[in-house]
This record gives structure tokens, C-alpha cells and sequence, in this order.
């Protein structure tokens, strides 16, 4: 493969593509893009926008925030409203196994839906765990339990893979812990690697050949390193893929998140936080909620890291080009109405807790 990587993933302002969104979406830089609620009007319009995007460039890769409850960008016009996922871990009290076949059905039938409407991949499951200290994770996460957060995980990815998506566990090694939401405040969390390895980050351990895709926290675990964990060679590269043996994509969190540019004694530019996160260990690098009013800020991203690589600050990698790659679906997706009419997926609406 030729020394390529695209790994910015942007947004759009609206609900079709500008001039200046096809010509971001066009930028050699650019792999992929995020879609919010404010994209969307209906299944038609969001259908209409993919296959636009798709068209302008067929490998880009479509993501959005589907999780279910709180977090579900697409909820009307035949959308499924699932539940949070913290309904699954509160089945799992009550009947283990019928919770994990529920969980599969939830996963099937966000993958199924979003990929009728040309939607590639979703940014789920949430592998933190519920400490009840969150507000930001709250009903997001399964369970308190790693065991239980771990397998309730691979049932919903399951269910993803049934409708060709790939999965994204998020937020390693866990952002259960600390009560500052990274949006808008730098969290931190002051407990040792051993502590934090023994409890939050045991899924990754444990769904090490099952996870496609990983997003790491922006959260300061001082007693492991001094950036966040996004931005940490010693987490990403030492003990995610080292010690853990994680071989899938990684995607930085959104770069305009508070806890993403307090970095270096400063606040660094979307371009210096891209070059860091990427020189860590991300693959992807993720800037959400900077193209409305004229989207300076995606320009000034995409320019600075065509600097950094042009000075060799940082270098593309073709491995982490493979890595995106491997996220796009394999197969092809089934239309909305014959979705509707199809066994797998009535089934799966069907067993949603």
C-alpha cells in the first residue's frame, strides 16, 4: 500500500453538502466524517446525504453517535428508539441470558437501521463502567461489573456484525470513575495502573479479538502519565496494543473537547492536539461541532496537519490507513423496505428489553 493515511474524521453544518463540505470531504487528509441530530430531518434526507457523500469519495467512512437511550442522533421517522444501555445490565440482573440475546438484538437493529440509510459505523458500545459518579456516563454504561459490562458488549457487537457494522468500545481505559465531564473540564483520575487495570479497563483485555475499533478518554491519569490517555504513547502504545494485544483501530475523542487542548502547559491548536494524538497511537483523529459559521477551524486542522507532515512532525501510516479500511462494511446493506420485511430483524425488534 502506498504511504497514505487519512485520518481526519469532520462534520457538516447542515443537511446536505455545501461547496466547502465537498471540498473538506475532498481534502487528502480526510477519511471519514461525523453526522449529528442536526443533519437530520428524515430517512430520505439522511439516505440522500450518504449517497452523496459516497459518490464525492466511496472509501470515506460515515460515523455517528448511535448508542441507544441519551444518545441516539436518529430517533424518528421509523428510527427505533433503543434503550440505554444501562436497561441491558439491569436485565442481566434478573436473567443473564436473556439480557445477552438482548443485547444482541439492540446491536442488530441500530447496525441494521443506520446502514439502510448508508450510515458505516456507529460509536458504540460504552465499556465504562457504572461507578454512579458519571453524569456524563451515567445510564450509558451496562454495569458496575467488568464482567458483566464485557460480555453484555460482545452480545451488542455481536448483533452490530449481524448487519455488517464494526464496533467502537469507548472510553479506554474508562471514564466511569471521574465525575468532570471531558466536554468541558479536564478530568483526572488519581488511582494507580494497577487499580485501573484490575477493574476499568478489563473488557478491552478480555474483547481484545473482538473489538474492530477503540476510543480512548480524555481523562489525566497522573499516576500513569501526564497527558490524557489519547494523547499517551504509554497507553495506547505500551499497554493497549503491548500488553493487551489490540490490533484495531484507534480514534482520538473529539479534539474541541475542553479535555483534549489543555495539553503541553497550554492550550494547544486542533492541529498541534491532531500531531500529538496521532504521534501517541491514534489511527483517527475526530474534530466535531466546527464546521457551522464557516468551519474555519476544519480548515485550520486540515492545513496545520498537512504542515506537520510536510515538516515531519509526524508521518502517515500506512497501517492505520488499513485500519480505517477495515472499518467500512464488507457487505452490501439491506434497503429500509426490505429491512422492514425481514425475519432477523423483526426478531431482534422484538426481543429489545
Amino acid at each position: 500500500m502506498k504511504n497514505i493515511h487519512t485520518p481526519v474524521i469532520l462534520d457538516i453544518a447542515g443537511t446536505t453538502l455545501s461547496k466547502a463540505d465537498r471540498q473538506r470531504l475532498k481534502h487528502p487528509l480526510t477519511g471519514g466524517l461525523i453526522l449529528f441530530a442536526r443533519n437530520w430531518v428524515d430517512r430520505r434526507q439522511l439516505t440522500e446525504l450518504t449517497s452523496q457523500i459516497k459518490k464525492l469519495r466511496p472509501e470515506l467512512l460515515i460515523c455517528v453517535d448511535q448508542e441507544g437511550g441519551r444518545v441516539q442522533r436518529f430517533r424518528s421517522d421509523g428510527f427505533t428508539a433503543v434503550p440505554a444501555m444501562r436497561a441491558l445490565g439491569e436485565l442481566w440482573m434478573k436473567d443473564p441470558l436473556t439480557a445477552t440475546d438482548a443485547a444482541t438484538a439492540a446491536g442488530h437493529v441500530l447496525a441494521a437501521e443506520l446502514r439502510a440509510c448508508g450510515v458505516d459505523l456507529s460509536f458504540t458500545p460504552v465499556l465504562d463502567l457504572d461507578f454512579g459518579a458519571s453524569s456524563v456516563i451515567g445510564d450509558r454504561a451496562f454495569h458496575r461489573d467488568a464482567r458483566v459490562v464485557t460480555l453484555l458488549a460482545k452480545s451488542v457487537m455481536h448483533g452490530l456484525l449481524r448487519a455488517g457494522m464494526a464496533n467502537c468500545g469507548k472510553h479506554f481505559p474508562g471514564h466511569g470513575f471521574v465525575k468532570a465531564d471531558s466536554h468541558v473540564a479536564v478530568p483526572v483520575d488519581k488511582r494507580s495502573l494497577k487499580a485501573i487495570l484490575s477493574d476499568d479497563a478489563r473488557p478491552y483485555e478480555w474483547l481484545s479479538t473482538s473489538l474492530t475499533s477503540v476510543m480512548p478518554a480524555h481523562v489525566i491519569y497522573p499516576k500513569v502519565d501526564t497527558h490524557p490517555a489519547g494523547f499517551s504513547p504509554r497507553w495506547l502504545k505500551e499497554i493497549l496494543r503491548g500488553q493487551m494485544g489490540f490490533t484495531g483501530a484507534i480514534f482520538s475523542d473529539d479534539l474541541s473537547m475542553e479535555g483534549a487542548r489543555q495539553l503541553e502547559g497550554g492550550t494547544l491548536t486542533y492541529a498541534e492536539a491532531a500531531t500529538l494524538a496521532l504521534n501517541a497511537g491514534c489511527d483517527l483523529v475526530l474534530l466535531c461541532n466546527q464546521s457551522a459559521g464557516g468551519g474555519t477551524a476544519v480548515d485550520e486542522l486540515l492545513a496545520g496537519l498537512s504542515e506537520a507532515a510536510a515538516q515531519n512532525r509526524w508521518h502517515p501510516d500506512p497501517d492505520s490507513e488499513q485500519r480505517r479500511h477495515t472499518l467500512l462494511p464488507q457487505s452490501p446493506p439491506l434497503p429500509w423496505d426490505e429491512l422492514m420485511h425481514d425475519p432477523t430483524y423483526q426478531r431482534a425488534l422484538e426481543r429489545l428489553p
